[in-house]
């Protein structure tokens, strides 16, 4: 091997080596695309932070919860998230995740945050439902709390002679930011838990 050669393996070494050391550097300011579906995860845990153990059988006046409501952002970059919280009958529409259509109900109550990606977000869930009479055959719901603030709602359930219960649910959605709208979007994301309404 000549000079020249020499001056040239060497020349092309010391390039390889910088450009894997300044690798880290360069991954942070330049966006690599990534081999992996981008997604969010949203779940609903138990007391226990297990899927189980949820409120079910409801009394006026008594605290239920906490449940724990919980975001992962694998979405590849950094995401602006809100969860809004909704009640409903068992008349009233859910979400449509298939069609991205959020449910069409006002939510309660909601939480806004920002996870980096790989970041997990999870916070406690604590209700009461406020107001709650029976007439016949049919459950009234006037007011539910959620986290101590509480919503005035006006929702009737029919006894479900199948089930053997007036019966409501709370849900969860999950909703994205976009920047290039500049608005939350539906992110095709809902979890929630069915309430039987008892007297006793």
């Amino acid at each position: 091997m000549n000079l020249e050669e020499c001056k040239s393996v060497f020349a092309v070494t010391v390039l390889g080596l910088t450009l894997v050391a300044a690798f880290p550097t360069v991954s942070m300011v330049l966006p690599f695309p990534s081999g992996g579906e981008r997604f969010s995860e949203l779940w609903l845990l138990g007391p226990d932070h297990m899927a189980e153990g949820y409120p079910f059988n409801v009394r006026a006046g008594e605290v239920q919860g906490p449940i724990y409501v919980g975001v992962s952002n694998h979405m590849g970059c950094p995401e602006y998230y809100v969860v809004y919280v909704k009640f409903r009958n068992q008349t009233q529409p859910l979400p449509n995740a298939t069609a991205s259509e959020p449910s069409p109900l006002s939510p309660l109550y909601e939480f806004q945050f920002f996870l980096a990606d790989g970041e997990t977000w999870e916070t406690p869930v604590n209700f009461i439902v406020e107001d709650l009479r029976f007439e016949g055959n049919s459950s009234f719901v006037t007011g539910i709390s959620v986290n101590d603030l509480v919503f005035a709602v006006d929702l009737f359930s029919s006894w479900d002679s199948e089930q053997n219960g007036f019966y409501y649910q709370l849900f969860f959605e999950l909703w994205l930011y976009s920047g290039d709208l500049q608005v939350f979007q539906f992110h095709d994301r809902f979890v929630g838990i069915w309430l039987n309404m008892t007297r006793t």
